[in-house]
């Protein structure tokens, strides 16, 4: 019953954390958009005359969205053009499970891993659950009955299969470097230091995976400047029949892969839950310094320092999404199988290189 408990708790965590977070996605766009074009962006929804910086907004949509005409084609093969929409949302909010939000606790005699499931390759979990989310989309597109939907839906399959596999060889020099798949022994790997001043973040021992990786990332998450799927002036999109909730969830689906592309890029590069020279008893300073903490504060700040990460790495891909132009679809063909991969493949062999000069152990 304690370990039915302890499990229920961590999903509820991560479905709290990644659903809400998905949710405010959606006034972050708007406002963040509406600084970098120096406008106001949306305000006006208001309870009681409070707007809360447009924060109402959100709420505004999923209303609407829940009252609108719920519109089928006729010619629509029902049970697939309803179940497209809920295959997206589940198999993106699916992936963020493994992906760890704080270290290895004691409880109760257990050892508690702080991630919604435990797997020795969670990586591979990951990646498995965001190509899954693909047929939702292409579902969608041949379920609609609409020429343009399915092209849209097409267009999204080969785009997965250049992003995914080259999002899958960029994280090959990390597993290289940690000697795991594991995404929490990955985390507890950035811990070490080099000469006890740098940390072994992805970000300084994989520079290259991590363009790749963000690279190939964002055009998973099929948002600008990879959106060609839903390029409203040049097909129309994959969604292009839907409306009310229905279209509602294929938008929480993107945002809800958004997170959890910043998740893996935080789990993967950006040290996960570690905290610079924060250490299960307090903080080991360079010089001799340190700070003795309780153990629950510790974790409560590594749990923190992830969240934080995770909302910054949002905050960037929000960023690109709004700076740069869309490209076409034989350019991102082009660059996802003539530049990505290569790219990854070379990461790869430099990587190899570099940790038999150094002896078989890790990458410097």
């Amino acid at each position: 019953m304690i370990d039915l408990g302890i499990s229920l708790a961590r999903v509820a965590f991560v479905m709290g954390f990644v659903l809400n977070l998905g949710g405010l996605l959606t006034w972050v766009e708007r406002k963040q958009s509406a600084v970098m074009q120096d406008r106001v962006g949306a305000n006006r929804a208001s309870i009681l005359g409070l707007r809360v910086l447009g924060l109402f907004h959100p709420l505004a949509d999923a209303v609407k969205m829940l009252v609108k005409e719920d519109f089928i084609p006729a010619r629509a093969d029902r049970a697939l053009f309803l179940a497209a929409p809920v295959v997206s949302v589940f198999f993106a909010l699916s992936a963020f499970a493994s992906i760890p939000f704080g270290p290895i606790v004691h409880l109760g005699g257990r050892e508690v891993s702080l991630q919604a499931v435990t797997l020795n390759a969670g990586i591979l979990y990951v990646f498995a659950m965001l190509s899954m989310g693909v047929y939702g989309v292409v579902l969608a597109g041949w379920a609609s009955a609409n020429s343009y939907a399915l092209l849209g839906g097409q267009r999204a399959a080969a785009l997965m299969i250049s992003a995914e596999i080259a999002i899958g060889a960029s994280v090959l020099g990390v597993c290289m470097v940690h000697g795991s798949l594991d995404l929490q022994q990955i985390a507890i790997g950035q811990g070490a230091y080099w000469g006890g001043l740098v940390p072994k973040w992805g970000l300084f021992s994989q520079p290259l995976g991590l363009v790749l990786f963000l690279t190939a990332g964002i055009a998973s998450t099929k948002r600008a400047p990879f959106d060609f799927p839903e390029g409203e002036s040049e097909i129309i999109g994959y969604n292009v029949e839907y409306s009310g909730m229905k279209f509602g969830m294929f938008l929480m689906a993107d945002f809800l892969e958004t997170v959890v592309v910043a998740g893996m890029t935080t789990a993967l590069f950006l040290g996960g839950w570690q905290v610079p020279w924060l250490f299960a008893d307090g903080f080991h300073l360079p010089g001799g310094l340190g700070l003795a903490m309780p153990r629950p504060l510790v974790v409560a700040l590594q749990v923190l320092a992830f969240v934080t990460k995770v909302v910054v790495m949002c905050w960037f891909l929000m960023l690109v999404r709004w700076t740069l132009p869309r490209f076409r679809y034989d350019q991102a063909m082009r660059l996802g199988w003539l530049g990505l991969l290569p790219l990854a493949v070379l990461n790869i062999l430099l990587t190899g290189g570099v940790m038999l000069l150094w002896g078989g152990g890790s990458a410097p």
